[in-house]
């Protein structure tokens, strides 16, 4: 029987395309176990996959675009609608990838006098390619039913938002409630009470009024001094028992707290009785006697004696 030979170099495995394993290296780490795409594929340059300063989410929302077909939808809400992260964070993604130049975004008007904005993504930034038209109007051509009913959608939306934002910006502010004033509104007394307001914010960053709402409020503070309310007390009364959460508006609840919690005048008081003067002694004149006057003279007795005999 023939000796098998534990020494000799065993047999080599032929190599077929698609089924080798992937390559482990010694030092552990990433293993690629790649297959080579025939369709459905996106190239993506390192550029923008290991971008140094592009966060993930704006990596992820970059290589998503560029596998989009032209003319898919990629504004703000469509994405939110897409992805999960929400619609601030899909905006400032957005912001990132625009300004490292994976996007240009433009606002045109085209015919019919709607504006709609037109979103450029580039492969690779600062170069443009050869069959990339310059920024103009769009062509005019005709829209499927489904295409009407995504602009008539989105134009109603869009002037829904509109409506919304001019709402907000004509809706006029909600005007502070009415403090008391004080009985003698002196220029130091009304100081002392903006010196007041202005030092609540150290106890509370919440509680930092504008010059507006100090001048606001240091007459109802005013009030509080000129009631013998030492400023330590006042600062204490409107600082305590604040809420956690929801102080949209602390002026508003200052103002409130002033009225509200106003103390009363302090008790009337009748002034004191001047104390009795006590004069030193001096020495009479005209006996030598001791006797209590502000100044040197005669006594009671002599004076009676000298207007006597006059």
């Amino acid at each position: 029987m023939d000796t098998q030979n534990p020494s000799a170099p065993p047999r080599a495995r032929s190599r077929i395309a698609g089924n080798n394993p992937p390559q482990r290296p010694h030092t552990g780490g990433l293993v690629h176990d790649n297959t080579r795409h025939t369709t459905r594929f996106t190239v993506i340059g390192n550029h923008l996959a290991q971008h140094p300063e592009l966060s993930g989410l704006a990596i992820g929302l970059g290589a998503h675009i560029q596998s989009l077909p032209a003319g898919a939808p990629v504004d703000i809400k469509t994405l939110a609608r897409r992805f999960p992260e929400g619609v601030t964070r899909i905006a400032a993604a957005l912001r990132e990838l625009e300004a490292h130049g994976y996007l240009r975004r433009t606002r045109e008007r085209v015919p019919g006098g709607r504006i709609v904005t037109r979103t450029v993504s580039c492969n690779q930034p600062g170069r443009r390619g050869e069959d990339m038209p310059e920024p103009g109007p769009a062509p005019a051509r005709p829209a499927t039913a489904p295409q009407r009913h995504g602009r008539r959608e989105a134009d109603t939306m869009h002037r829904t938002r509109e409506k919304h934002e001019a709402s907000e910006r004509h809706v006029p502010r909600k005007p502070l409630p009415a403090v008391p004033r004080p009985a003698c509104p002196s220029p130091a007394l009304l100081q002392a009470a903006a010196d007041v307001l202005a030092d609540l914010r150290r106890h509370d960053p919440r509680l930092l009024l504008s010059i507006s709402d100090t001048a606001h409020l240091a007459p109802g503070v005013a009030a509080w001094l000129e009631r013998d309310v030492s400023p330590v007390a006042v600062r204490h009364a409107l600082t305590g028992d604040l809420p956690s959460e929801g102080l949209r508006r602390p002026a508003a609840l200052l103002a409130h707290r002033i009225s509200a919690r106003l103390p009363p005048p302090p008790p009337f008081r009748a002034p004191a009785a001047s104390p009795d003067v006590r004069h030193p002694l001096q020495t009479c004149d005209g006996c030598e006697r001791a006797f209590r006057a502000p100044a040197r003279g005669l006594c009671r007795d002599c004076r009676s004696d000298l207007r006597t005999s006059s």
